[in-house]
């Protein structure tokens, strides 16, 4: 499903290890890098490459090829400073896409000053996903119960900018089920089939993971969880 998508996570505490080995498992191309010889010991067959490096070093950054890679993951930890330089470093290098992990708000802006494309706050995502999850019990169950199945978030094709869920009829001509829509920082939960899908629209959609594949493979775009 995401074999093609080449990702680097800088820094295997537990959050970028969590992360990278889900990546790796659902048939990424991971690099793994980490300071700790040990932490790289014990994750060396946990990721396509894993390498002891100090991010924080230029001529170690220029040398991992962050320039070849989809996404560059930020997940030293507590060290502010840190990461602060590997996300210069890794944007000065060329990175695509450059994602960092922040502990508060004010660290998230200093992040967007800088040049970082995403800054998460685990604690605070964690939390929105676990309430739509709540709100959508029934459906996430079953979501849980069999491996075809997925939910996804995928960008509209762009003949579906517009026009309302009920006249896409998405359900019967795609087999995905809309199930939430984000819309810059608002999140629209079950929306009404009245509801118009708008330019910048992100579509949270459970289906056949052959169906949100041939939706993806459209917008180029979409990313599959």
């Amino acid at each position: 499903m995401n074999e093609e998508k080449q990702f680097a996570v800088l820094g295997l505490g537990r959050f970028g290890q969590s992360l990278a080995y889900t990546l790796y498992e659902n048939g990424c191309n991971v690099l793994a890098c980490d300071f700790n010889y040990d932490i790289i010991q014990e994750f060396s067959n946990s990721a396509t490459h894993v390498v002891q490096a100090d991010i924080t070093d230029e001529h170690v950054m220029d040398s991992l090829g962050l320039g070849n890679y989809d996404v560059v993951v930020i997940a030293i930890g507590s060290d502010i400073n840190a990461c602060l330089m590997a996300t210069l470093i890794a944007k000065e290098k060329g990175a695509k896409y450059v994602i960092v992990r922040a502990k508060n708000l004010l660290q998230k802006k200093i992040f967007e000053k800088i040049g970082a494309d995403r800054v998460i706050l685990p604690e605070r995502e964690m939390g929105i996903k676990t309430a739509i999850n709540l709100i959508t019990t029934n459906l996430m169950d079953y979501i849980n119960l069999s491996e075809e199945y997925s939910l996804a978030e995928i960008k509209p094709l762009q003949d579906w900018i517009g026009h309302t869920i009920y006249k896409l009829d998405i359900r019967a001509k795609f087999g995905l089920n809309v199930i939430g829509i984000k819309r810059k920082k608002k999140m629209i939960i079950l929306p009404d089939t009245n509801e118009s899908i708008l330019e910048n629209d992100v579509l949270i959609v459970v289906g056949l993971n052959t169906d949100i594949d041939k939706v993806n493979s459209k917008t180029k775009n979409g990313d599959v969880f």
